[in-house]
């Protein structure tokens, strides 16, 4: 089956439409895929509900969508950078679902190993705890959470093939392979396609059975927060 794509708006023809669950991949500005981002900017899609470890900044990543008034609700473990997030929280325009950030990253392995629900600790005795099923195991509280199966999947890659496999870099493993895991749909972006079987099976990250439609693209890479420190005097 064809994977590749020329753009990022035409690897989304057909699968987007109002009131999706997307989960989409990265970590802080890291690994973020950026360009699929803006087509569903582009595209007008609204009401959107997003499980993604976090909101981006005002005018980058998912940010974009809250600027523009595409989202309904944000399943994410931290919100802190972005003040448009918080203005339509405390607005009462944005439904919040927060997450412990494990949670939530076990909460979409679960939905793309199709675990309906499981059993963590975290959260217990918190307003996390707060509606959900409680139950006891050799002598310890535990909650109820229920994985995630997202409408689409998002993801944004080092490398790829042209099968869809693919290899992230450092801290873009965090949430990238989790949320491509739990999508019906998985789209992918790529800073490289490389030839098919130039990539060592060992390396891969995520096999490219999870992947369905890819794109290679140029990347910002922003850096969320730049810290510098004086040059040392010799």
């Amino acid at each position: 089956m064809q994977k590749i794509y020329d753009t990022a708006e035409a690897a989304l023809d057909g699968l987007l439409r109002d009131d999706m669950l997307i989960a989409a991949g990265g970590f802080g500005l890291c690994g973020i895929p950026e360009l699929l981002l803006d087509a569903i900017r582009t595209s007008g899609v609204k009401d959107l509900t997003f499980a993604s470890n976090n909101a981006g900044v005002d005018d980058f990543g998912i940010g974009i969508l809250l600027a523009s008034k595409q989202v309904r609700k944000m399943m994410s473990s931290y919100v802190g950078e972005n003040a448009e997030f918080m203005r339509q929280f405390l607005e009462g325009e944005l439904e919040v679902e927060f997450n412990p950030q494990g949670t939530l990253a076990e909460r979409m392995r679960a939905g793309g190993a199709g675990i309906p629900g499981f059993y963590t600790k975290t959260g217990v005795g918190t307003q996390i705890a707060e509606g959900k099923e409680h139950k006891e195991f050799d002598g310890e509280t535990y909650i109820l959470e229920r994985g995630i199966f997202a409408d689409l999947a998002i993801v944004k890659a080092w490398k790829g093939d042209d099968t869809g496999n693919l290899i992230f870099r450092k801290t873009a493993r965090n949430f990238n392979v989790p949320a491509a895991m739990c999508g019906k749909i998985c789209v992918a972006e790529v800073e490289e396609i490389v030839p098919r079987g130039s990539l060592e099976p060992d390396h891969i990250h995520l096999p490219g059975v999870y992947v369905h439609r890819l794109i290679q693209g140029d990347h910002e890479k922003r850096i969320e927060q730049r810290t510098m420190r004086k040059r040392e005097e010799a």
